[in-house]
């Protein structure tokens, strides 16, 4: 069967209204690179049940998105996530109330042992390097119109 987003039929509008996914910091990452080559999927969307563990990787790309490709790379953390939802490209991604970036994508590099999730970031830095610690709490902004 044909993907809906990549035949057009369907777009971010049709997204009304989600909850805010939240998480825990279970592996803080330190490291950088400059030529990752992660192929992201062209969806721009991902359905995570709770308890799944995503890896949450950062990029200064500023124009990473669904079906591209992502070279510079900061790895920052593990997260388990505490209740299910869905991640969409643009979400605000918020490590103990501060922003560190929006969603960009998805990479299945790892799958089905977990999914690398892309954040855009104004800064490349590393989980380390951003001061994060384990147990930090992860939060992806949902939203209501």
């Amino acid at each position: 069967m044909p993907d809906p987003y990549e035949q057009k039929l369907v777009n971010q509008n049709f997204y009304h209204s989600k909850v805010d996914i939240r998480g825990r910091i279970v592996v803080v990452l330190d490291g950088v690179i400059e030529n990752r080559g992660l192929q992201l999927i062209k969806p721009p969307s991902r359905a995570f049940p709770a308890g799944t563990i995503i890896e949450l990787i950062g990029t200064d790309e500023q124009n990473a998105g669904p079906g591209g490709t992502v070279n510079r790379i900061a790895y920052l953390a593990f997260v388990e996530l505490s209740n299910g939802g869905v991640l969409l490209n643009g979400d605000p991604v918020f490590c103990q109330s501060k922003l560190i970036g929006t969603i960009a994508g998805y990479d299945d590099t790892h799958m089905p042992n977990h999914q690398n999730t892309i954040v855009t970031m104004t800064e490349r830095k590393s989980g380390a390097q951003s001061g994060f610690a384990l147990g930090d709490e992860i939060i992806i902004q949902g939203f209501r119109k």
